[in-house]
């Protein structure tokens, strides 16, 4: 079988894992290890074409953390299509801006509660 030259959905995973943003880790320090009622979060997990930044598969929850690039007409029309797509699956898809981790994570972690 030849090689695509395109990474897998779980390379890509494990890559975004590694280069994770400082955002990325303060909200995965507060999810991981059942810390947000008891419920088990997956990060930068892979979803058909697409590598969600946080999943809760039990609760059919995806969090998207967005950043200024997605204030882009561009990305946020690909962001609506990967929404509609994942919502096609039957999981909810909750987004974020990275200001509002920074500025008001228990907020955030409110939401992200309440969807659970």
């Amino acid at each position: 079988m030849k090689d695509s030259g395109h990474p897998s959905g779980r390379e890509r995973a494990r890559r975004l894992r590694a280069a994770g943003t400082e955002v990325e880790r303060r909200l995965w320090a507060r999810l991981r290890n059942r810390r947000l009622k008891g419920a088990k979060f997956r990060r930068q997990h892979p979803i058909g074409n697409y590598v969600v930044d946080f999943l809760c598969r039990e609760s059919c929850l995806v969090v998207e953390l967005d950043g200024g690039q997605h204030g882009e007409e561009r990305q946020r029309r690909s962001d609506e299509r990967r929404t509609e797509y994942l919502e096609s699956l039957g999981y909810r898809v909750l987004r974020f801006w990275n200001v509002e981790v920074t500025d008001d994570i228990e907020g955030v972690l409110q939401r992200i509660a309440e969807g659970l």
